[in-house]
């Protein structure tokens, strides 16, 4: 059972950046599947970034509102995920989780419902 525990959140002007940390515990996380997603007020719970394993060629993909401002990466000697965000908008103000999947295919990448492990949420508020 892995369990994820997402910090690095809080509030910032636009324009600002961030990193978000995913800590993963109970399994090596390396070989999983990694993904950010987020949930604002109202709103359904979206995809933001993935980044496979090594199965998966280590790919990153990324949803297209935060393609070139934002970077997913992974720290496996930390057994972490990293969401860097840079060049925050308003729009980006959500709560965001961290996500894992030891198997899961292409397709249902950007689905939360393929994710089995998921964190608590981190709050990240921009302010224009």
């Amino acid at each position: 059972q892995v369990q994820l525990v997402e910090s690095g959140g809080g509030d910032v002007q636009a324009g600002d950046s961030l990193r978000l940390s995913c800590a993963a515990s109970g399994d090596t996380v390396r070989t999983y599947t990694m993904a950010w997603f987020r949930q604002a007020p109202g709103k359904e719970r979206e995809f933001v970034a993935v980044i496979r394993g090594p199965r998966g060629g280590n790919r990153s993909f990324y949803a297209d509102s935060v393609k070139g401002r934002f970077t997913i990466s992974r720290d496996n000697a930390r057994n972490t995920g990293d969401l860097q965000m840079t060049n925050l908008n308003a729009d980006d103000t959500a709560v965001y989780y961290c996500a894992a999947s030891s198997t899961i295919i292409q397709s249902s990448l950007r689905l939360p419902g393929a994710y089995a492990y998921w964190g608590q949420g981190t709050q990240v508020t921009v302010s224009s």
